[in-house]
């Protein structure tokens, strides 16, 4: 039952947002509901609570090994929110209360262990990022809007009929047609093959689509260039990891069926094609949000290569999406100020801003190098494991493709951020209140780097436990 209050409690946060009479003080809920949902992540994350095998929602040991980061990340976007709105003359009920609906729904993705109620919670927060992503009201925003909408309801329509399959994989092989994920693993040498590899073609793609993975990521610079900061963190570092989430709870019943090496090569050429396809777009892109959209392409396809690579890959890949998320934050946190003061997102009108914000310049390069693999931060420690598993996996091929990859994608963000911080000022029209740094705008940032600093020098054994726990999950010992 505490594990349903992960659902519950922002649900009715969302609700009570929906009726609350203020507008000054309404953003006020989203750190009250977020800091519970994080000291109840981190309660069942300390005690894991016994899961019923039958169960179609639980706090089971994949959803401990994610959903706590996710709820970090949440409580320290609602922090920035609260000050974030506080800029804004318009109306913020609708803002507030799908904020807090993704966070109910995204919690009730990472517990759903029916392939069913894992497809309704992912379409579910599919549409509650809608209001989000158009909240600037302006032209692209919308445009922007209609392109999630249209690309990520045909991954969505994928994902439906993959699960069908699947579904039908299992009566044709003489099951139940129950498509749990505990039934699925049971019953996995009698799934009929051809249902099983038409379902993984079809839900790989799906939920690839929502991850952003290329050639399905046309949805992504535009979603996350036209949206407010704290979206494109929430974006990038939440609603991706609910389809990962759905692509490794997949896999494992893929390789019950005895079709593990076919699922890990085409996530191995997925992911690296996505790695590359952002390194390219990163080496020509001049608007530094949507450079941020192409890292996350080249970090969901890190997170595919990893997964590709086995039981030690899968544990690498938990660990980096803690670090990615983290330090993702950071980096739209910050890009979310910068862009306010200087009015655009490209390069060519964003000039000389370490003069006009230093602290949010410096938080914005700090995060480039931490989000490039650069060390002592998360990501550097997450990506040399990845490194390592590979090499012993037997793929150096894949390895050295991988590290081009991560070269040229230095370079792109290097070019983009030093061109942004460093020059003269070219600001048309400052407005005075954009240019000033409160804390409630800098030091949520600030807090997710030294996350991601803390992450990657000191990983706590409980977050080793819980991914160690989900990857005997995903890969039972026989």
């Amino acid at each position: 039952m505490n594990s349903m209050l992960l659902i519950l409690i922002p649900l009715a946060g969302a609700a009570l947002a929906a009726i609350w009479p203020d507008r000054r003080t309404r953003p006020l809920l989203l750190p009250a509901v977020g800091a519970a949902h994080f000291a109840l992540c981190l309660w069942l994350m300390a005690a894991p609570p016994a899961v019923d095998p039958a169960a179609w929602l639980a706090f089971d040991a994949l959803a401990r090994a994610i959903l706590p980061g996710v709820s970090l990340l949440f409580l320290v976007c609602a922090c920035y929110a609260a000050s974030y709105l506080r800029l804004k003359e318009q109306g913020n009920r609708v803002f507030v209360a799908a904020l807090l609906l993704v966070l109910g729904l995204l919690s009730a993705g990472h517990q759903a262990r029916h392939l069913g109620i894992l497809w309704i919670a992912t379409e579910a927060v599919t549409l509650a990022c809608v209001p989000l992503i158009h909240f600037t009201g302006t032209p692209r925003a919308f445009e922007a809007t209609w392109k999630y909408l249209l690309v990520g309801g045909t991954g969505i329509a994928l994902s439906l009929l993959g699960s069908i399959c699947l579904g039908y994989a299992s009566l044709h092989g003489g099951g139940s047609g129950d498509i749990t994920f505990t039934a699925l693993l049971a019953h996995g040498p009698s799934l009929s093959k051809a249902w099983v590899l038409t379902a993984w073609v079809l839900l790989l793609v799906g939920y690839g689509t929502k991850m952003g993975l290329a050639p399905m990521h046309t949805w992504k610079p535009d979603t996350y260039g036209e949206s407010p900061g704290l979206v494109g963190a929430l974006l990038a570092g939440g609603v991706t990891s609910v389809a990962f989430t759905a692509i490794l709870r997949v896999k494992s019943v893929i390789d019950a069926a005895g079709e593990g090496a076919m699922a890990g090569r085409s996530l191995l050429a997925l992911g690296l094609f996505s790695t590359l396809t952002a390194a390219l777009f990163l080496l020509r892109t001049r608007d530094f949000k949507r450079m941020l959209a192409y890292s996350s392409i080249e970090h969901m396809g890190i997170l595919c290569i990893a997964a590709s690579f086995g039981s030690a890959g899968v544990w690498a890949a938990l660990f980096h999406v803690w670090s990615n998320g983290l330090t993702k934050g950071t980096l739209f946190l910050s890009a979310g100020n910068l862009q306010r003061a200087a009015g655009s997102a490209s390069m060519d009108d964003a000039r000389g801003m370490s003069r006009i914000l230093p602290h949010n310049s410096r938080l914005f390069v700090a995060g480039m190098f931490a989000i490039t693999a650069c060390p002592p931060f998360g990501p550097f420690f997450s990506e040399l494991l990845i490194v390592r598993t590979g090499l012993t996996a037997g793929h150096p091929w894949a390895i050295g493709l991988f590290l081009v990859c991560l070269l040229l994608a230095f370079f792109g963000l290097s070019h983009v951020v030093f061109a942004i911080v460093d020059g003269r000022p070219r600001l048309k029209k400052p407005d005075p209140v954009h240019l000033r740094e409160t804390a409630g705008l800098v030091l949520p940032p600030l807090a997710l780097l030294v996350a991601s600093l803390w992450l990657g020098l000191f990983t706590p054994a409980i977050l080793k436990d819980a991914w160690s726990a989900a990857v005997l999950q995903l890969f039972p010992l026989p």
